[in-house]
């Protein structure tokens, strides 16, 4: 069986489809890990919905900012963005199913492969927490959109304070920080402390932050962290880390990987999105 982690896809159905048939995915053999941002910005969010549901326990997907601003938007959480793409589903038939659907899928997963274990978030980990705080953390908030109380949550969700984790926090201020950083991290300074502006490459760091992967002492060094979100960080394949969002929306590429147990047995492969859309 193989194991595919596909960077993020956002509404790019067609891309998406013909990724899936250039590594021939086969959902009897193989398993699909979709790293976040399945929708938004792209043209058609509706059918990337159906196409990753419809694999059912052949795919998982994480939950990314844009997942979770599609909920949000859902029950009048958050307005529409002027660049959103998400009116149809948010008016198809479906709408529930697939918005149930969606609300609970993860926020981290990990799997051992061979004797690396590998982390799978969207964005970031906080350089304090280890791999077994990040899916307890994780499970926290998981529960919480899979709980009865998921809308009102959403209500409560939006912010940049606490810009730090501490252990002691508690509540809504608690679950903000989990939630930032597993789907909005990039950069952060060596305690830790959050920043949300800055979005180009790593040069662009800004005075006293880092990304969040090369803070000295990370706790997740010795465990390969995969995650997608950073479309100007584009392709990194290094021993503990592995950044796979290489710009689909915005007329880049479509990337799967096809993991193995080291760093040279790692497969990438790549289909260029037919549309573009002006970042931002």
């Amino acid at each position: 069986m193989a194991l595919y982690l596909i960077g993020d896809v956002q509404g790019c159905d067609e891309a998406l489809a013909r990724l899936l048939d250039d590594i021939a995915f086969s959902p009897s053999r193989d398993h699909l890990v979709l790293l976040g941002d399945l929708v938004n910005r792209g043209p058609d969010s509706l059918s990337v919905l159906r196409r990753v549901q419809g694999l059912d326990g052949a795919a998982q997907s994480l939950l990314g900012n844009h997942d979770l601003h599609l909920l949000g938007v859902s029950q009048g959480a958050r307005k529409p963005g002027r660049k959103d793409t998400l009116a149809e589903l948010l008016n198809a038939p479906d709408r529930e199913a697939l918005l149930d659907w969606l609300r609970r899928q993860s926020l981290a997963l990990h799997r051992a492969l061979g004797h690396t274990d590998l982390l799978m978030v969207h964005a970031g980990v906080l350089p304090q927490w280890s791999l077994g705080d990040a899916l307890a953390l994780a499970s926290e908030l998981e529960s919480v959109l899979r709980g009865p109380g998921w809308s009102a949550f959403l209500h409560e969700m939006y912010g940049n304070v606490p810009a730090q984790w501490h252990d002691s926090l508690t509540g809504t201020a608690r679950l903000r920080v989990i939630v930032n950083a597993l789907t909005r991290l990039r950069f952060c300074s060596a305690e830790g402390v959050m920043e949300f502006d800055a979005k180009d490459g790593t040069a662009a760091a800004p005075e006293g932050y880092m990304p969040w992967f090369d803070v000295p002492g990370r706790r997740t060094a010795d465990v390969t962290v995969a995650f997608g979100h950073w479309s100007t960080l584009g392709w990194v394949s290094r021993p503990d880390l592995m950044s796979t969002d290489t710009g689909c929306v915005w007329g880049g590429c479509l990337s799967a990987v096809r993991m193995g147990a080291t760093t040279a047995e790692r497969e990438l492969i790549q289909v260029r999105c037919k549309q573009a859309q002006k970042p931002g």
